[in-house]
Order: structure tokens, then C-alpha cells, then sequence
């Protein structure tokens, strides 16, 4: 039985995009046993794919703020202790990034990973017992599976795209999820082009939230957009519940709309100044990407895209 670690930490969209390495090398390989490294602010992610046996919490975000504190020194101490419990057959770096290949490095077994032609930070690459090249103009989720599969040896001919974490929630027909928030202002798509559309499509509206200030951005659509609903705050696994049973999700370039196309909800996303190309929404199910570095789209093409994608 192969034992495999995954390491792909951040952000939430990176670690939704390697969710379908675990369904591939599942499905090549039955009896592997695969453990998993991710920030703690998104361990809930792998932990949802039935694949994934172990999730192993990093705090790299965190442990920057404060790294010389006792109680940071303490918990990378407990993580190392922890990554090299184990003698793994491979550690498969996806990430290809300084601070994934230095994790790496602290676990027991060979280390797999970008050549230096492919890695984001080709320093990384220095760290790796096996450098793999893997086109870099290839959308995130076909690199993931690509160095995946090179490593251990599968072809990809045959496996369909899966993010392996169907959830079993209730579709309701008549519900929309606005994933409207997102980490960066220029990534925004107006409020007042969230209200026409709402508006037009003549739905129950979710306006789920992640922050303070989100959920003010949540509040003031809400008070504008008839029969539109602003919810609790969730965790990840209830937020993938509460959107695998919308009818159809419309979001900016955020890590919830990246979700929302794992969870084969049709997915219809806004870009507003980042290249959906590399990055965007690619799921199995009902998905479109409008919008890009030349500008938002227009309030008509989100809208018409939606009508195409609900089958209206």
C-alpha cells in the first residue's frame, strides 16, 4: 500500500484545484493511503474528499506574524514532529513554491515536484529528488493532475475530471448564490450590477459572507435585492453544503466559486482584472468564465450566461 503526501497549502482555490490529484491517484492506486498538508484555515477542504486519510494543519500564515515567539517555535516543533511520523513512498509537491518545497523537506520519503522550467518559484525545484516538467500555460487543475500522474507513472486518457467531494444536500430549483467577496478590490464586480441581476433572475438570492466587511457588503445587496437571504457566518464544509444545493452559482475570482464548480453546481464567473485562462472556473458539471484583464462583463452577459446554464 503506497503512503503519499500531498502538500498544497494555500490559497483556498490552489487547494480546491489539487482535490483531483487524491481522486486520480485513488483511482489508480485503491489501497494508497494519502495524508495531506494544508494551511489551517482550509483544512476542511481535503478532509472532505474520502481519499484523503490524514489532514496535517500548517500555520505558515500565522507563525509569519510572530516568528521568533515562544508559542510559534513551539508549534513548528509539533508540525515537524508530526510530517515526519511517517516514511512516505512519495511527497508530491504541487504547489512548486519555496515554502511548500521547504515542507517538504521536513518529511521522510522522495520528493517529487516541478522542474525548475515549471515551478512558480524555480528555486523550489532545488529541494525535489524528481523534477517534472509540466507546461506552465496549462490551467492549474491540468498541472496538478499532469505532475501527478508523470510522478507516479498513470495516464490521464482515461480519468474524467473529479473533484471527489460530492455532497449529499437538496437542490432547490428556485435558489442563486451570489459569491460576490473575494480578497482583492479589483477582483469586485460592482455592487450595483449584483442588484440588477439579482433582480432580473427572480430567485431566492444566498449572500453568504466571510468577514465583517463582507457581511456589510452582503447587508447593503440584501436591503436592494427582493427575496435575497444574508446567512450566518459558515465554515467551509457548511458553506459547501449550502451551495451544492443551489440551482446555479455566480462568482468573482474567489476560492467559493472555485468550490461551487468542485461541488458540479453550474458556475457562471465574473473576472475583473485576472486572466480566468490559468485559473478560472473548470469543473465537470455546467461552468462559464466572462470577464478578464480587459474588464468586468456586462450585467447582460452574466445574466444571459446564467439563463443558458439553468436551461430557461
Amino acid at each position: 500500500m503506497p503512503e503519499i503526501l500531498l502538500i498544497k497549502t494555500s490559497s483556498m482555490g490552489d487547494v480546491i484545484h489539487n482535490l483531483p490529484v487524491a481522486t486520480d491517484i485513488r483511482a489508480n492506486f485503491p489501497n494508497a493511503s494519502m495524508d495531506w498538508v494544508v494551511e489551517e484555515s482550509f483544512s476542511e477542504i481535503p478532509a472532505m474528499h474520502p481519499g484523503v486519510k490524514n489532514v496535517i494543519p500548517v500555520a505558515i500564515r500565522r507563525w509569519r506574524k510572530h516568528l521568533l515567539g515562544k508559542d510559534t517555535r513551539m508549534e513548528i516543533s509539533i508540525f515537524r514532529e508530526k510530517i515526519a511520523e511517517k516514511r512516505y513512498d512519495i511527497v508530491l509537491d504541487t504547489q512548486g513554491l519555496l515554502k511548500s518545497a521547504a515542507i517538504a523537506k521536513f518529511a521522510h520519503g522522495a520528493i517529487c515536484g516541478y522542474d525548475p522550467g515549471s515551478a512558480r518559484e524555480p528555486i523550489a525545484s532545488l529541494f525535489y529528488d524528481r523534477k517534472l516538467q509540466v507546461a506552465r500555460e496549462l490551467h492549474a487543475v491540468t498541472r496538478n493532475r499532469l505532475l501527478a500522474a508523470k510522478c507516479m507513472g498513470y495516464s490521464l486518457e482515461d480519468l474524467p475530471l473529479d473533484y471527489g467531494i460530492a455532497m449529499l444536500t437538496r437542490k432547490m430549483p428556485e435558489r442563486a448564490i451570489f459569491l460576490h467577496a473575494t480578497s482583492r478590490d479589483d477582483k469586485l464586480w460592482p455592487e450595483e450590477r449584483w442588484v440588477e441581476l439579482g433582480k432580473r433572475l427572480e430567485m431566492e438570492i444566498l449572500l453568504p459572507w466571510g468577514s465583517g466587511k463582507e457581511r456589510e457588503r452582503s447587508e447593503r445587496l440584501s436591503g436592494l435585492i427582493p427575496g435575497s437571504v444574508v446567512p450566518d457566518r459558515l465554515g467551509l464544509r457548511n458553506a459547501a453544503e449550502l451551495i451544492s444545493g443551489a440551482a446555479i452559482a455566480v462568482g468573482v475570482d474567489t476560492g467559493l466559486s472555485h468550490l461551487a464548480a468542485a461541488l458540479d453546481v453550474p458556475v457562471v464567473g465574473i473576472y475583473c482584472s485576472t486572466d480566468p485562462g490559468l485559473t478560472g472556473i473548470l469543473g465537470a458539471g455546467k461552468h462559464v468564465n466572462l470577464g478578464g484583464k480587459e474588464g468586468p462583463p456586462s450585467v447582460d452577459r452574466v445574466h444571459c450566461a446564467c439563463v443558458e446554464l439553468l436551461g430557461r
